[in-house]
């Protein structure tokens, strides 16, 4: 099970780099929380596909690097490089991600990181 969860998630992943919103939430349960650790967290598909959307929809590539991935049962945690372009400006957050597994889904998804970086690269 573990090796299955990692596999979710690595594709997870690297699905950000196609940014296609509705392929990405196909890999979340339909109550699953979406959490960016300095926002408040969203519940449920509609409301994660708002996040997505206003960060995928401006950009013209994005990447999910995985440095490095560990798996404990239902909860996968990666050390990640995103990577976005938007309005001509390359963004590169360092990022630890937290997800939660659940019949072969995802149930929840943190990820960590600073606020200020991404300003400071969008701004």
């Amino acid at each position: 099970m573990t090796t299955d969860n990692i596999a979710l998630v690595q594709h997870f992943c690297a699905a950000f780099a196609r940014r296609d919103v509705d392929e990405i939430l196909g890999f979340f349960t339909e109550d699953a929380v979406y959490h960016n650790m300095p926002m408040p967290a969203m519940t449920g598909k509609t409301a994660i596909r708002s996040v997505l959307e206003m960060f995928l929809g401006p950009a013209t590539f994005a990447e999910f690097e995985v440095l490095n991935i560990a798996a404990s049962g239902d909860v996968v945690l990666t050390e990640r490089i995103d990577r976005f372009e938007v309005a001509g400006k390359r963004i590169e957050l360092p990022v630890m991600g937290v997800f939660e597994v659940k019949g072969g889904k995802m149930a929840a998804w943190r990820d960590y990181f600073d606020m200020a970086a991404w300003t400071r690269q969008t701004a």
